[in-house]
C-alpha cells in the first residue's frame, strides 16, 4: 500500500471516530439536519473503516507468521508457511477492496432517474426499436424491483414511440443505469421490408438523475413559461375534460418539458418541474464533461447523445458495446431485460479507469 493511500485511510479513520462522538452529542441529535448529514457521512465511511481494520489485523498476522517460519520446530514452520500463503492472498484482496472503496463516488448514484428514449434515423423502424428499448428497460426495472411511471409519450405511426419519457424509482437506479446514455443502433430486417434487406436504425437514450429536495437547482419563475392543455387519452369515460397537462419552457436555455400522466394539473406541474431540473443538471454536467474530456480520457464514454455506444444485431443474435469492446451473443435475453452482464462490465471498466487515474494523481 502506497503512502498517499495510507494517509487517506488514516484521515478517514480519524473522521469516523469524530463522527461517532458527534452523533452521540445531544446538541447534534436535536438538530435533525446536522444529525442526518453526519449519519449519512458515517454510513458512507463505515465500510472503508471496517475493511481497513481487517487489512491492518491481517497484515499484523502476516508479519507474525513470517517470524514463525524461523521457529526450530518443523511443524510450526509448516503451519506458518500455510498461514503466509492464505494471508498473502487475503491482504492483497483487502488492498484491492480498499482502493475501490476510496474511488470518488458519484453523489447521484443512489438517486431515481428520468429515462428518455427518442427515435432517431430510420423512420418507422426507429420508432419500433424505441418501443423495444423501452420494454427492455421496463423489464430490467422489474427485475431490480424498481417502479416505473410514464410521464410523456408520442407513439409511432406503426408502433413503438417517437419519444417516451419515464421516471424510474428504486435503489441505486442512477448508479446502474447512467452508462445507458447515448446512441443505440439496431441492425435487422424491418417488418415493413418486403425484400428481406437488413436496415440500420438508431435511437437516443438519456438517463438523468432526479434531484433530491436538498440539491434542487433554483429556477427563476421569470425564466419559465407555463402552458396547460388537455391531456390526450384513449377516449371513453376517462377522456380528460380539463387542461391538466403541463408544458414548461425554460426561456434562457430553450429546454421544453411536458407531463400529462397525472389527472391533476398540480401533480403534472410538480413532475414537469422535477424533470426540468434534471435536464438543467444534465446540461451543466455535459458542458463540464466536455471540458474535462480535453484533459482526461473517459474509458466508458461521455454519454454524449451523438456517441454510438451499442449495436443490437438481430441476424447474428449479438449485442456489442463499443465503449468497452464487449460482444455478447445473448440478444434475446438482453432484450427481455437481462442487462446485468453489460452493466456490470461497464461499472468494472469505469472503476478500473478511476483506479488508473487515482494512481496517476498519486505520482
Amino acid at each position: 500500500m502506497n503512502k498517499s493511500l495510507r494517509h487517506k485511510l488514516d484521515q478517514l479513520l480519524d473522521r469516523y471516530e469524530e463522527l461517532g462522538a458527534l452523533l452521540s452529542d445531544s446538541e447534534i441529535i436535536s438538530d435533525q439536519d446536522k444529525f442526518r448529514a453526519y449519519s449519512k457521512e458515517y454510513a458512507d465511511i463505515e465500510p472503508v473503516v471496517h475493511c481497513f481494520r481487517d487489512f491492518e489485523s491481517s497484515t499484523a498476522e502476516l508479519e507474525d507468521a513470517r517470524v514463525m517460519v524461523d521457529d526450530p520446530d518443523p511443524d510450526i514452520q509448516e503451519m506458518a508457511r500455510a498461514e503466509i500463503e492464505a494471508l498473502d492472498v487475503k491482504v492483497e484482496d483487502l488492498d484491492a477492496q480498499l482502493q475501490k472503496l476510496l474511488l470518488p463516488k458519484d453523489p447521484h448514484d443512489g438517486n431515481n432517474v428520468f429515462l428518455e428514449i427518442r427515435a432517431g434515423t430510420g423512420g418507422d423502424e426507429a420508432a419500433i426499436f424505441a418501443g423495444d428499448l423501452f420494454r427492455m428497460y421496463s423489464r430490467f426495472a422489474e427485475m431490480q424491483s424498481w417502479q416505473m411511471e410514464v410521464l410523456n409519450e408520442r407513439h409511432g405511426e406503426h408502433g413503438g414511440y417517437k419519444e417516451v419519457i419515464a421516471r424510474v424509482a428504486g435503489k441505486d437506479a442512477y448508479g446502474k443505469m447512467k452508462f445507458e446514455s447515448g446512441a443505440h443502433r439496431v441492425q435487422r430486417v424491418p417488418q415493413t421490408e418486403s425484400q428481406g434487406r437488413i436496415h440500420t436504425s438508431a435511437c437516443t437514450v438519456a438517463i438523468m438523475p432526479e434531484l433530491d429536495d436538498i440539491e434542487e437547482i433554483d429556477i427563476d419563475k421569470n425564466d419559465l413559461r407555463v402552458d396547460t392543455y388537455r391531456a390526450s387519452g384513449a377516449g371513453g369515460q376517462h377522456v380528460n375534460k380539463t387542461d391538466s397537462a403541463v408544458r414548461l419552457t425554460h426561456l434562457p436555455t430553450g429546454i421544453v418539458v411536458e407531463c400529462q400522466d397525472e389527472r391533476s394539473q398540480h401533480k403534472n406541474k410538480a413532475r414537469a418541474m422535477s424533470l426540468l431540473q434534471a435536464k438543467l443538471l444534465d446540461k451543466a454536467q455535459s458542458e463540464q464533461s466536455q471540458e474535462q474530456a480535453e484533459t482526461r480520457r473517459n474509458l466508458v464514454g461521455s454519454g454524449d447523445r451523438s456517441e454510438k455506444i451499442r449495436t443490437y444485431n438481430y441476424p447474428d443474435g449479438r449485442v456489442t458495446d463499443h465503449r468497452i469492446n464487449l460482444t455478447l451473443h445473448r440478444l434475446p435475453q438482453i432484450m427481455t431485460g437481462e442487462l446485468d452482464p453489460i452493466i456490470d462490465q461497464l461499472i468494472v471498466e469505469h472503476q478500473a479507469d478511476q483506479l488508473r487515474s487515482l494512481g496517476q494523481d498519486d505520482e
